[in-house]
Formats: structure tokens, sequence, C-alpha cells
């Protein structure tokens, strides 16, 4: 370069010849030659000074002594030049052109994608500063359009707006980023897109390229996941882990400014026993009006959530003493209206503790847990009522505990025992069966009442192992009276509702036989008359099932609950026991049902025993009135089982 000119590598007449199109062009981006098919290309006039910023992005190309780029020309949307710049001097820069479309660089563009990504991509887009400049037909499928007609259009139009957002700041991505999108189809609906960019060219401000992958169902199946961990699925409120995380904010909110909470635990009142009758679907739509009357109680300072079974939470925030009764009262009286579920009209009532913060606790685990053992109480106690948690509720409760691990170590260390009360026959005064009862002799407190233990391990599930003990303890102790040479009689064993409605009962009954050697016939299993009537298709095949193996079955305390004739003629019973508050002091009334009780088991060709006779003038009475047995202190007290032996002989 002499006298600021500059000196060409070529002639005018060399560079008319090559076929390839080629610009020279100064620093400050002044065109200053070129052969006519590089004219051509930007449409310039030779004879005419031009700028070739006017027609792209020169600054992006002076940025190296030698680039290689894909770039959009500004005149004309979606057209391309693959552009390689060479710095010839200081101020020259020599620019060969080659002009395709994007649709020549889709494949080798997604060859390049997958050499990067090493995944399998669903579809290829290029596009500028927001035009579409080309894709494959994947992409255009994905969103609903043909090629053609995706092609020119911006991409905001593909992407919901909120989503758009992440894609206008395109510097910050890098080959590892993905970018989760909303995308919206042709016909208006969104889906879920997956948006993983590649540095094509060296800077990624002239030509986007990026691989697009249909996400839809893996969003959705995390969400729905994340719903799961949050949400009760079938009442669709809160569960207890939200609660949990929504109650230890409460806390931590209420340190702060020194104010009260209140966390209610509401229990369904005879939910078990609505659910035993009218099925466990019925249950579940039980389960949802009663959520959606609760939802009435959503407010701004509540939150209502799920803990389990027919169990729910609520915390109410900002709240005192007088507040938390105020509550409760409102949801007793609410839940006192009858739901409607199809065709039956079911009243339904609730039972709640209450706990209040920072009185009965300073973490989300003591308030729930304290607001369980008050309503366990009022459960206990008086239904369709409130109670509030105080000290000495704690103290019984962690009696209840210690109390629990001790009956587990009772099963496993032999503790329990049987004692059996004598039956006998009214006619010839005969001793004719036995009735089997647990008994629990603790090695430091001695005998515990069945009373105390027995309701805790319905309630802990516990009476399924101690059941399945009694009744093989039972079998093979009557076995064993009969080797000895002691008359055959019948042992009752009483089942609990757990057990009875156990699928695999039948198979205890049959392994405690097998194993102990004892004929069925020698068996009895005592049930009550709720259990009995409780689910008529399943008892009713539970019991033929017992019958066909010779076991006979008995409804004890008979007359307590809710009797049924047509149960009574279509159930396989053997026998009724008659409850003994019916002997007591033996009232005209009390004796008219005792005579009823003993016709109408009679006119089904059942037995009937009567229990709890303690004076002459009772067994007078039932022997006047045809009654089949008896059993009773006026008999025997129960007995162990080496005290029995010295009775029988």
């Amino acid at each position: 370069m002499k006298n600021n000119a500059l000196t060409f590598p070529m002639d005018n007449q060399m560079l008319s010849l090559l076929s390839d199109p080629i610009l020279f062009v100064h620093r400050d981006g002044t065109v200053l030659g070129g052969n006519p098919v590089a004219y051509t290309i930007f449409n310039m006039d030779p004879s005419l000074r031009h700028s070739i910023t006017d027609y792209i992005e020169f600054s992006l190309l002076t940025g190296s002594s030698n680039s290689h780029l894909l770039m959009e020309r500004k005149m004309e949307k979606g057209g391309l030049l693959e552009i390689k710049s060479l710095l010839l001097n200081e101020n020259l820069y020599g620019l060969i052109l080659n002009e395709l479309s994007v649709k020549d660089k889709v494949e080798e563009i997604k060859r390049y994608i997958n050499q990067v990504s090493n995944n399998a991509t669903e579809g290829i887009v290029l596009y500028g500063e927001s035009l579409i400049l080309d894709c494959d037909e994947t992409f255009a499928e994905m969103f609903g359009y043909t090629r053609k007609e995706i092609i020119g259009k911006a991409m905001s139009a593909l992407i919901d707006p909120k989503s758009y957002e992440k894609l206008v700041d395109m510097e910050h991505l890098t080959t590892e980023e993905l970018l989760e999108l909303r995308g919206i189809k042709k016909d208006g609906s969104t889906f879920y897109v997956e948006v993983l960019e590649y540095p094509y060219q060296t800077n990624g401000k002239i030509l986007r390229t990026a691989s697009i992958k249909d996400v839809t169902d893996r969003v959705e199946n995390e969400r729905r996941i994340e719903y799961i961990a949050y949400y009760d699925e079938l009442t669709d409120i809160p569960n207890r882990n939200f609660f949990n995380i929504v109650l230890k904010e409460a806390i931590n909110q209420a340190k702060e400014t020194e104010e009260h909470i209140a966390v209610f635990f509401l229990d369904l009142d005879y939910f078990k026993e609505i659910n035993d009758t009218l099925g466990y679907a019925f249950g579940d739509e039980l389960l949802k009006a009663c959520s959606n009357r609760l939802r009435i109680f959503q407010q701004t300072d509540t939150f209502i959530s799920r803990m389990s079974g027919d169990e729910f939470l609520i915390l109410q925030r900002h709240t005192t003493r007088e507040d938390a009764k105020k509550l409760a009262e409102k949801l007793i009286t609410e839940f006192e209206k009858p739901i409607q579920i199809k065709e039956y009209e079911i009243y339904i009532t609730i039972s709640i503790g209450i706990s209040i913060f920072p009185e009965n606790g300073n973490s989300a685990s003591d308030l729930v847990k304290h607001a369980d053992s008050a309503m366990y109480i009022i459960k206990e106690k008086q239904r369709n009522y409130y109670n509030l948690f105080d000290s000495s509720i704690s103290e019984n409760f962690r009696i209840m505990l210690t109390m629990e691990s001790e009956l587990r170590k009772a099963l496993k260390n032999g503790q329990f025992e049987l004692y059996y009360q004598p039956q006998k026959n009214l006619i010839d005064n005969e001793v004719v069966g036995l009735e089997a009862l647990i008994r629990w002799n603790h090695p430091d407190r001695g005998y515990i009442s069945p009373n105390k233990f027995i309701p805790l391990a319905e309630k802990t599930g516990l009476i399924i192992d101690i059941g399945d003990w009694v009744l093989m303890e039972a079998c093979r102790q009557n076995k064993e009276w009969q080797d000895k040479g002691f008359r055959p009689m019948t042992v009752s064993v009483n089942l609990s509702a757990k057990q009875f409605y156990q699928r695999n009962l039948l198979e205890k009954v049959e392994c405690a036989l097998q194993e102990t050697g004892l004929e069925p016939r020698y068996l009895e299993l005592e049930i009550t008359e709720s259990m009995a009537m409780a689910n008529e298709e399943e008892i009713l095949k539970t019991l033929h099932d017992l019958r066909k193996l010779g076991v006979l079955v008995s409804i004890d305390d008979f007359g307590t609950g809710y009797s049924s004739l047509k149960y009574l003629s279509i159930f396989p019973i053997s026998k009724l026991k008659i409850d003994k508050m019916f002997l007591n002091g033996l009232q005209r009334e009390n004796q008219a049902i005792v005579r009823s009780i003993i016709h109408m088991s009679h006119a089904l060709n059942m037995k009937v025993i009567a229990e709890g006779v303690e004076t002459i003038e009772q067994l007078n009475f039932l022997t006047n009135e045809k009654c089949d047995e008896m059993q009773g202190y006026y008999v025997s007290k129960p007995l162990p089982a080496d005290k029995l032996m010295e009775f029988l002989v």
C-alpha cells in the first residue's frame, strides 16, 4: 500500500474469471472491488460506492484475521451467506461468498448437533434475530405446521410469552444449558419443549441453531410426581407433607410476631362402619364429600389437609384458645348436616383434638401429636365434640406407648396365658364347652386386665398376632386334654373384627387345626353382632367356608347390637350367646327379651347360651325357659389350664 492506496492481490481481469464470488473490503466497510458474481449477490452497481455494512454485519468479521461464518443478509430476511474472511493486510479484507438457503445446511447442522450432543434430536430450527429462517419437517410437524407455513414466522409466535423471555438474551446460554419452554401449536394448544442451542458459528448472534424436543410427557409426569408429593390424590386437598411444611413456616412467623396458632386433628366418627357396610368405593366418595365440606373453612388464616384415612388436619393462624373453640364448634355444626351420596343420606360426625402454639409444643411434630392425643381422648369418651390438649393427656399417651411396647414384648416372651370358663348344658348339667379368655401376666405388674390392653391391641393392629396365638393355643390345649382322656369339649375363641375380616382367616383356622390335630367340630369361633351385619356378601361367604370346614360359629353378646332376622335366617350360625346385661336383676322387660331370644333361636335351629349367670334365680329362669347352655360365676370363674383340670375331675 502506497499513498493510502490499496494493492489488490490480483488484477481485475483475473478476478473476473473466478467463479467464486469475491469482494475486497476496506476495514471501514468500503467495498473496494470484486468480481461480477459477487456484485450480483448483493445487487450492487459496480460503478457506485458501497459499504458492506449495509448488507451484512461486517464488524463480526473484523474480530479476527480469519473467519468463517453463516450470516443473514440485512436487505433480504431469511437470505444466508456463507462467508470466509481473510485479512490480507492491515486494512484490506478478502471475502469469499457462498450464497445458500438454510435448507442447504439443515442436514449438515443436524449431523453437527447430533455429533456434539450424542442424543437423538426431535427437530432442528434455524432462526435469526426473531424470524425462523428454516427448519426440518419434524420441527414443523411438532408445532402443527407444514415447513412452508412455519418458515418466516416469528419464534415468539411459537413460544408462550413467559417462556419466550428466556430466549431473549441468548448470550448467556452454553451448549450444556437446556431451556424448558412452553410451546404453542397452530391450533392454540400448548405443549412443553426442551431447547438446546449449539454454536454452529463463532458468534451466535448471527444465526441461531437449536434442537427442539417434545418433553410434554416427561414434564407432566414430573408435575404429577410433584403433585403427589404435596396433594392427596383422592380428595385433591394438601397432604400431610404439605401441611408440615406450612405448619413449620407458620411456627417460625408466630415466634417472630409472638402470636398463637392452633392445630386441629379431625377424625370422622363411625367411618369404618360405613366403609365396611357400604364398601370402599362408597367410603372414598364420602371422604371426597367431607373434604369439600372442609373447604368451606379454607380462609387466609386457615390451611386444610388430609392426614390419612379418615383423618384431617387444619392449621389456624393468628388465633386464641377461644377462637380455636369457636372454629371447632362451627366444624362440628357443619358436619351434623347430612351428606348426600348417591341414594344414601349419610349422617356423620367428627371428633376434634386441638393443640395451641406455643403452650402445647414448639415444633410441628409435637403440635400434630398433641392434637392427635386430644382427639383420641374425646373420641373414646364422647364423639361429635372437641378437646383441647393438656399435659395429662401427654402422660396418658406416654403410658399407652409404653404399654404398646410391652405388649410386643409380651407376645414375644410368652407372657400371655389362657384361662377357660366352663359352659354347662342345662339339661344334663354336664360341661360341654369352654370359652378361652386371654390374660396378661406382666413380670413386674402382675396380671393386667384385658380391658386395659385389648383396646390398645385393636388400635395398633397387634390384635392380629395376639389373636393368632390365642387360636393356636386354645386348639393345642383342647387337644391335649382330649389326649389325656378328658371328655371331648368345644373350645370357644373370640375373634376381633380385624381378625374376622382377614382374607386368609380360613387358612389360619385350617393351619391351627392341622398343627394341633384338633377336630374342627371341637372349635367354636365367636363373633359380635356388628361384625356379622357389616358386609353381608363377604361375611356370608366367610361363614359358609368356616362351616364347610366343620368349625362352629356363634354370635357373642347377642341383643346388644343391631340385629336383623334376615341375617340370622341366612347366616350359618350354630349358637347365640345372650349378653349378661339381660340377666342382671331379671326385670320383667329383660325376662321378655331373654325368652324371645331363646324361642327365636330354637325356631331357627340354633342353640342358645346365657353368659354371666351368677345366681340360682337366674339359673332357674333359664332352665324353665329351656335355655340350652350357660356360663358364669355360678358355675365357675375363668380358670387357668391346670386349675380347670381339677375342676373337670
